[in-house]
């Protein structure tokens, strides 16, 4: 039923993607508002409270509602799990950022191409240059289809198995845009925040999204350059200041043969000061230099979609072998 849901849900988000400016949005954006003003009182228990409450109660509503429907019936179930993954799973909640950036890049437009890249990020990124505009896409492209795609496939592939339905996906996404709000409102609205629950947010998503980067990191060693990709991730993944990231950072940029990471102008990226800058103190970070490969240009663009998509097709056919093997058994 897993491989099943996906598929559909894939399916009908590049026949129907949901728009840009979208209800769902918005709703989980009054949501997660709404929690925090409701729930947060400052102090460090309460962002325990809110995060509960904003991210673990729809999560459980929907294993409930989804175990109810199943009884009731299983073709009712999967039509509830493949609604629910079409609303947080696919590549369109975000490629429109990707293609209008890579369309002016083709058209030599680079104003453009960094006004459209500004959109995505909600930074200013006017002054990068061109190199750096295609490392920063990449970049960005790639933790997308992670915690767009890759990510979600995982919670639900996983939670699934234990007969709770699409709950993890909407755990994931929960967890996800949590971490992402409180970041952003404590950054670039400038707006009071508890700071126990940007750090808690961020923490537990971190958690949740540890075991999912690793295999979206090893998924693309295996469809690209693999002997590169792991010795990317060996080598470079520390020299990011979030692991995950660097892990799959790392990995994609040995796979493809491309340059990513490197000194970065402060501001440019969410959640980070440098991209590049790691673990490591910021002065070893600037002489750090960015992984081995290629400069980046804007024909890698079509590399890293290629690379998403056989990755997708790999986790597909794992997922269908698997559910292929349990039927069998």
């Amino acid at each position: 039923m897993s491989f099943v849901a996906v598929l559909f849900a894939l399916l009908l988000e590049q026949l129907k993607p949901l728009p840009r400016d979208n209800s769902i949005h918005d709703t989980l954006v009054s949501w997660v508002r709404w929690t925090g003003r409701n729930f947060d009182a400052g102090k460090p228990h309460h962002a325990w409270v809110v995060w509960c409450v904003s991210v673990l109660g729809p999560a459980l509503l929907v294993g409930a509602t989804y175990l109810l429907i199943r009884e009731f019936s299983l073709l009712l179930a999967l039509a509830f799990d493949i609604a629910l993954m079409y609303l947080t799973l696919g590549f369109r909640q975000f490629s429109h950022f990707f293609t209008g950036i890579r369309d002016a890049l083709d058209r030599g437009d680079e104003a453009t191409a960094r006004q459209r890249l500004s959109e995505w990020l909600h930074l200013d990124a006017s002054e990068l240059p061109r190199t750096e505009l295609v490392r920063h896409v990449i970049e960005h492209a790639l933790l997308a289809a992670h915690r767009h795609v890759f990510g979600v496939f995982f919670w639900f592939v996983f939670l699934s198995a234990l007969g709770l339905g699409p709950m993890g996906a909407v755990l994931y996404r929960m967890a996800e845009f949590s971490s992402r709000y409180w970041g952003y409102r404590h950054r670039a609205l400038d707006a009071p925040a508890n700071d126990a629950l940007l750090e808690l947010s961020r923490k537990l998503f971190n958690a949740m999204d540890h075991v999912p980067a690793r295999l979206t990191a090893f998924g693309f060693a295996v469809v690209g350059n693999f002997e590169e990709a792991i010795n990317g991730w060996r080598r470079d993944a520390e020299l990011w200041l979030h692991a995950n990231e660097g892990v799959i950072l790392a990995s994609a940029a040995g796979a493809l043969g491309v340059q990513l990471g490197g000194n970065a102008a402060p501001g440019v990226t969410p959640d980070r000061s440098r991209t590049f800058s790691g673990a490591l103190e910021v002065e070893l970070a600037e002489a750090a230099g960015p992984t081995a490969g290629a400069a980046p240009l804007p024909g890698h663009l079509q590399s890293v979609v290629g690379l998403v998509w056989r990755s997708v097709v790999l986790w597909m056919l794992l997922v269908a072998l698997l559910s292929l093997a349990n039927i069998v058994g």
